[in-house]
Order: C-alpha cells, then structure tokens, then sequence
C-alpha cells in the first residue's frame, strides 16, 4: 500500500480526496466540481481539480486494486470504437462474469496482434490463465489464443457476451462528457483510475438485499479511505 503525502497543499486531504473521488466516481467535468465544491463554501478552482486528479488518482487507484480479491476465471474481451483527438481507436477491455474489469488498451488497430498484447498483459497483470473466455465472432482472438498457446474454453455464442458489451457504458458516458480523450496517453491514465473506483463501488443491486447492500457500500467507502489515507 502506497501512502499519499499531502504536504505543501494549501487545501486539506479531506478535500483533496473528495475532490478526486468525484470526478473519478461520477459522470462529472472538472468544472462540475468547481461548483459542488463552492457550494460549500470551498474555492477550488477546475485546473486545480485536475492536477489533483492527475497527480493522486494513479496512486489511488493501485492502492484500490491490491484491496481487490482475485477476479474470477471466466473472462469476457470485447473492443469498442473510442474517439481521440479526432482519430478512430480501439479500446480493448477484459471484464470477468461479475462485471469486475479486469484490464483494458487503447490500440490503433483490431487485429490479432492487438488481441495478442492484451491477452499477455492480462495474464502477466493478474498471474494466472482463465479456464473460460467469452468474445464476440472476431476472428483475431482464436488468433491471439493460439499465439500465446491459451487452453482455455473459447465461448463465441450468439448474445454470450452482453456482460462486456454492458460494461461499455459507463466508459461511453464518461467519453461524452470529456468530449472524447485527447490523445491513448490521457485516456489510459482515466480509465485506470476510472476502473479501480468503478470496481470499488459496483454492486449488483438487484442480487442482494438493503441489509447486504449497505454493508456493501459501507466497505466500499472504507476502501476508498484506506485507499487515499495520508502519510
């Protein structure tokens, strides 16, 4: 675990960490959190929300990954279209059956080349090989699979991988929002911060009851805390 050093900061860690829980939790921009800040009488400007974001989020965000316990074996890979600076790229995303995101790239291309990169770096990140992966009809993962010699059960079923296409959704608001990233740098460091708090906070509502679920989130905030806790 990582601890933050706040120091030299004119503003406290308190509001520092909410200021970069916000943007990273919810479909807001930097100028947003001007406002719900002023709104209780703290004068922060957008530019320094951002560098907070930039300088803190990272750390943050490696902290809450090693708080995680290890994801499933069923692993879902699905690629979406993501606009940067005006360019047309792929963003590569691996989630497992209970809709944890696993890893994710931002790649120029949809080939098995690129199938192949992320499959390694998934394997290498996470330590161990999935017995089931779920894609959808592209030809490039079966590929990929046998590049790195992959054992695992392929599942390519009409309709088998709405848990990833699903997961899209929140990354395609935040893409709205930002008014597309600016260029595969920027969007690889939101997305991780963006990712470990999405991980940190997603409960499936509808699979357990108010009693559980405050339990839940009751955990989620205690991780976000220990997360982003002070030196």
């Amino acid at each position: 675990m990582s601890p933050l050093s706040f120091k030299r900061h004119r503003f406290p860690p308190e509001i520092i960490r909410r200021a970069v829980w916000l943007y990273a939790r919810f479909t807001l921009s930097y100028r947003d959190i001007e406002e719900i800040l002023a709104e209780r009488g703290i004068d922060v400007s957008y530019e320094t929300a951002r560098r907070w974001f930039l300088k803190f989020g990272p750390t943050i965000a490696a902290n809450l990954r090693r708080l995680r316990p290890r994801p499933s074996d069923h692993w879902h890979l699905d690629e979406m279209v993501v606009r940067i600076n005006g360019k047309k790229h792929w963003l590569w995303r691996a989630v497992d059956n209970e809709g944890e995101e696993l890893d994710f790239l931002v790649q120029t291309r949809r080939n098995a080349k690129a199938a192949k990169k992320l499959m390694k770096k998934l394997l290498k990140k996470l330590g161990f090989a999935p017995t089931r992966v779920v894609t959808d009809k592209l030809a490039s993962y079966p590929a990929a699979f046998k590049a790195i010699g992959l054992s695992a059960e392929h599942d390519r079923g009409l309709r088998a991988n709405n848990r990833a296409e699903n997961s899209h959704l929140p990354i395609r608001r935040r893409e709205r929002k930002q008014q597309d990233f600016k260029s595969p740098g920027s969007a690889q460091r939101f997305l991780s911060v963006h990712a470990a708090t999405h991980n940190t906070f997603y409960h499936q509502r509808h699979l357990t009851n108010r009693a559980n679920y405050k339990q839940l989130r009751a955990g989620s905030f205690d991780a976000w805390a220990v997360a982003s806790a002070a030196s």
